[in-house]
This record gives C-alpha cells, sequence and structure tokens, in this order.
C-alpha cells in the first residue's frame, strides 16, 4: 500500500498545513497542487518527506513545473493547480488533458473547494485549501491510498 498526503493553496500559511500533516499519519509522498509551491517544500523538511509540487496562479515569483506526471505503485497521477484548465467552470478541460497523458488520477487546486470526482474512469481530487476554504466545508486535505489497482481518496476536515 502507499499513502500520499495531499495539499493545495496553502498561501504561505502553514499553521494548518503542518496540522494536516501530522492528521495525516505516515505517508509516502506529499503532493501540493499550487499556491504556494514554497510551502511544500518546507513542509517536507520538517517531517523529511518526498514532495512533488507545481506552481499556481499565485507562484509568479517561481519558476517551477506547472504541471507533473507522477508514477506512484503502478498509478499514473497527475499534477497541476487547474488554473490553466478553467476548473472553476467545469473538469472538461482537465479531463480531455487528462485522456492524453492516459493518467488514473488528476489532482488539482486552485477553487479552494474539496472535491472527488470520477469521469471517463479518471479520478478527480481536489483537496481544498487548509488555509482558506471556500464552500461549504472547512479547512481540508486529501489523503490517497493505493493498493494494487485499488485507489482510495478521501478529504478530511481539520
Amino acid at each position: 500500500m502507499v499513502r500520499i498526503g495531499v495539499l493545495s493553496d496553502t498561501h504561505g500559511n502553514l499553521d494548518g498545513a503542518r496540522i494536516a500533516l501530522n492528521n495525516m499519519g505516515k505517508i509516502d509522498l506529499l503532493l501540493h497542487a499550487g499556491d504556494h509551491y514554497k510551502d511544500a517544500h518546507q513542509l517536507a523538511k520538517t517531517k523529511e518527506l518526498l514532495v512533488c509540487a507545481v506552481v499556481g496562479n499565485c507562484d509568479w515569483d517561481v519558476k517551477e513545473p506547472e504541471d507533473l506526471l507522477i508514477d506512484a505503485a503502478g498509478k499514473k497521477i497527475w499534477l497541476t493547480h487547474g488554473h490553466k484548465y478553467d476548473v472553476k467552470a467545469s473538469h472538461d478541460v482537465l479531463i480531455k488533458k487528462a485522456k492524453q497523458h492516459s493518467v488514473d488520477l488528476v489532482v488539482h487546486g486552485h477553487t479552494h473547494i474539496p472535491i472527488i470526482d470520477e469521469q471517463e474512469k479518471i479520478i478527480i481530487c481536489n483537496p481544498g485549501s487548509v488555509t482558506q476554504p471556500r464552500g461549504k466545508k472547512g479547512p481540508t486535505y486529501g489523503l490517497i491510498e493505493i493498493f494494487g489497482d485499488e485507489v482510495l481518496v478521501d478529504i478530511f476536515e481539520l
């Protein structure tokens, strides 16, 4: 089994992110879907974690990837902030691009609204935000567990 913690839209406020990280328990990998890219690496240092992070629309001062393709336990994950794929309107553009990359799972942020969805056999996860939540939930983070062919995705409130 592989356990992956998922954060997005921390916006420089690491207090909520640290609580989320502690609540995740033992994880093999931390994904950060942008806004603020540097937060992911600061968190990883405190826990000596492997981290994959992308930049978001508020990371204008960072020249790092906007998209990453990650292989985790035989599953292909696309990590993106989502602002370039119109995720505030729908997941249509995201799914079209995900199919081109033959991914199993898409992790994005940008909206600050947590969501787990599946379209055309592709799982979509937006963990929301631990610092600036929007929608009906409070601060949230995600957890992905991969057991062979099975992928479980959960969102938790702080």
